[in-house]
């Protein structure tokens, strides 16, 4: 869906936008209420999309937003922004845009960087919070709220992940946005950035962008599909007559050096698919990330990790390169688990930090509050959707429950 197609309804009421503004990508989330009505303790709710949690309080109905833009394109998501006043949750007790009252959580380096645009063009402030609290924040909400959020990705096939929230902890979060950060997650609020690469998202959109003068991520993603690696790629059967090295444990198929067939291969630039460049380069850094996730996982004895960010996408190939990398480097011992909401982790830790800063909105408090954040908290349940795909840009239908 394209976020600027997204339309609004009457009558409803945006509350707090959070935004995570990447070197490639700004995310949005925010919620929009619909009515208020009650609801008993024994009466049973549950929807396909629905967030529902099981007290006596009045509801509000609405939907949590999700959309996203090219950090290169910002004015497209300002005009997105200030179209649909989103902007103006914001502004509390009546206060008009402008005014130091009229703030808006964010986070990523853009938060700074952009942080007078902002003010300039829709006369917000924006309230920056850390990036890597965020991340974490965000992620641990979704595997303690979100129903079959987490999976596995083998083959062609998605298999939904039961997590245990006594078993949470540790993990290993790997958030691939332009550069990689892996972190440590020991609870909430509890975790180290203990490694990274700047092989990342960016590496693969400005790589592409150069070699295939691709327009956008997408566009590139695109191309991968239609591609084969092995025109491009150095296989180890290549190096060894089309046999395997079966002493090291090396299949015939195995890549011994990405775009290594370039090096002998008497070509131009030109001679060489688009579909073929993206298919080989997502193939690298994917199955780089992938080692070097695992080996950090190895490092702290961590058996689960979990795979965020925008480079991931949902995409087919990249889900089955990155958990083919984390299987074959752990012998099997470890599994890549992905996260259906994966691109939006620091902009719902941004969303929840509402709370956290103690601000009277009933709206925030509620919704971010429900999971078992802590011993207070515990009594609540929240069930996500049985079934059903959510992706990127896909908003979800929300019950919020009001102290």
């Amino acid at each position: 869906m394209d976020p600027g197609s997204l339309e609004i309804q009457e009558n409803s009421t945006i509350s707090h936008l959070a935004l995570d503004i990447g070197g490639s990508l700004i995310k949005l989330v925010y919620f929009s209420r619909y009515e208020e009505f009650s609801v008993d303790d024994n009466e049973e709710k549950s929807s396909k999309e629905s967030l529902l949690v099981s007290k006596r309080y009045p509801v509000l109905q609405g939907r949590l937003h999700f959309a996203k833009f090219e950090t290169s394109k910002i004015n497209d998501c300002l005009e997105f922004i200030r179209r649909n006043q989103l902007h103006l949750g914001g502004c509390q007790h009546g206060e008009a845009p402008g005014s130091e009252n009229c703030c808006v959580k964010a986070t990523g380096g853009g938060a700074y960087k952009y942080a007078d645009l902002f003010k300039e063009e829709l006369g917000i402030y924006l309230d920056k919070e850390d990036e890597m609290d965020c991340l974490v924040a965000g992620a641990n909400f979704l595997l303690k709220a979100v129903h079959e959020e987490a999976f596995t990705y083998t083959d062609g096939r998605k298999e939904f992940v039961q997590i245990d929230h006594d078993d949470l902890y540790p993990y290993l979060l790997v958030n691939i946005g332009s550069g990689v950060s892996m972190i440590k997650v020991d609870g909430d609020g509890k975790f180290e950035r203990v490694s990274g690469t700047n092989v990342g998202g960016g590496t693969f959109w400005g790589l592409g962008r150069l070699l295939t003068k691709c327009k956008s991520f997408d566009e590139l993603l695109e191309l991968s599909h239609r591609g084969n690696n092995r025109v491009i790629d150095m296989l180890v059967g290549d190096i060894y007559g089309g046999m395997e090295y079966s002493k090291i444990g090396l299949s015939s198929t195995a890549i011994a050096s990405s775009f290594g067939k370039a090096i002998s291969d008497n070509k131009e630039l030109t001679d060489y698919s688009p579909e073929d460049i993206s298919r080989s380069l997502l193939r690298m850094i994917s199955n780089n990330i992938g080692q070097i996730s695992y080996l950090n996982a190895l490092r702290f004895g961590l058996k689960r990790i979990f795979f965020g960010g925008f480079f991931i996408r949902g995409h087919a190939y990249t889900m089955d390169t990155i958990s083919v990398g984390v299987h074959f480097w752990s012998k099997g011992e470890a599994k890549a688990l992905f996260l259906r909401h994966e691109g939006f982790l620091g902009a719902l830790g941004a969303f929840a930090s509402y709370e956290k800063h103690g601000l009277d909105d009933s709206i925030v408090r509620q919704l971010v509050q429900q999971y078992p954040i802590s011993a207070s908290h515990t009594g609540y349940k929240i069930h996500g959707p049985l079934n059903g795909e959510w992706n990127d840009n896909e908003s979800i239908e929300c019950s919020v429950y009001v102290s």
